[in-house]
């Protein structure tokens, strides 16, 4: 008898046990798995430049998971940075590659076209490259084409951040892609790739914005050096989609650079301005013919 009732007991305690809270103890170890998930999502949405609004809205809901983000955050890290290359090459201003020989010379694409590969890895991001390409071709009179037997082409890749040469350098060309970057993160690669610099490097940019250096986070400051390049006679452009935005590479949050117009949105990776448009044109002689 007594045997009997120490079994119901211990029977009665394992039930109590396994529907502590209602939740069985494997559901909750799912739902924490869930709930990593989605701070993992979030934290990418925040990373990319083209998803923080510019009418001022403060939340905006994810287009892939529906999940709401809250926007109040101002964007401090930038997709268009990347770490651990291979050893012949070094990255400049965040997104730059620079290859070790210094003297390489750096070509415009022949007759507008660029060829292109995307790697297998890459396959899952095909249509936000074809996207980027759109941005481009829809409003220059730029091409991508498939690489077939052409000597210089580019070469999509998977990658810790985004970055690119700068111009046609000759060979297979590395375009680095990674998954927290948007549309308009490579689309701005494709330009660097294409043959622009960055615009808040140019020699006349102190008249426009004023760089607040004790604010960048360490080892960053290089990425606002003035840099000596060809401005094509065009004017500054604030609106640039190669212009970094107000709070990029900032240590504590507050903005690394400020405009000197009132009212002035930086950093939008959402379009190609007009100046954008007429220095792709002018630097392919768009229209020449």
């Amino acid at each position: 008898m007594l045997k009997l009732c120490c079994t119901m007991w211990l029977l009665v305690f394992i039930c109590m046990l396994s529907v502590v809270g209602g939740v069985p103890i494997n559901a909750t170890q799912e739902d924490t798995s869930h709930a990593t998930d989605n701070v993992s999502t979030m934290s990418d949405v925040q990373k990319q430049g083209s998803v923080i609004p510019l009418n001022g809205t403060q939340n905006m809901t994810h287009p892939a998971t529906g999940v709401l983000v809250s926007m109040l955050e101002p964007q401090r890290s930038s997709s268009e940075t990347l770490e651990g290359l291979e050893d012949d090459v070094f990255v400049h201003e965040g997104d730059i590659l620079i290859p070790e020989d210094r003297n390489a010379v750096q070509n415009l694409w022949l007759d507008a076209v660029m060829p292109y590969t995307i790697s297998q890895e890459l396959t899952d991001r095909a249509f936000d490259i074809h996207a980027a390409f759109k941005m481009i071709s829809d409003v220059t009179c730029i091409r991508f084409t498939p690489h077939t037997t052409e000597l210089n082409y580019i070469e999509f890749r998977n990658g810790k951040g985004c970055a690119s040469y700068v111009g046609c350098v000759g060979g297979a060309q590395m375009l680095y892609y990674a998954p927290s970057c948007s549309v308009g993160n490579v689309c701005h690669e494709i330009i660097h790739a294409l043959g622009l610099h960055h615009e808040h490097n140019r020699r006349d940019r102190d008249q426009y914005i004023s760089v607040e250096w004790s604010n960048i986070m360490p080892g960053k400051r290089r990425n606002f050096e003035v840099q000596q390049g060809d401005t094509q006679n065009l004017p500054y452009d604030l609106n640039s989609i190669m212009h970094y935005g107000e709070y990029y590479f900032s240590q504590d949050g507050s903005p690394t650079v400020l405009s000197k117009s009132s009212g002035v949105q930086m950093g939008q990776r959402s379009h190609l301005s007009e100046l954008d448009v007429l220095r792709l044109n002018s630097l392919y002689h768009c229209g020449d013919d």
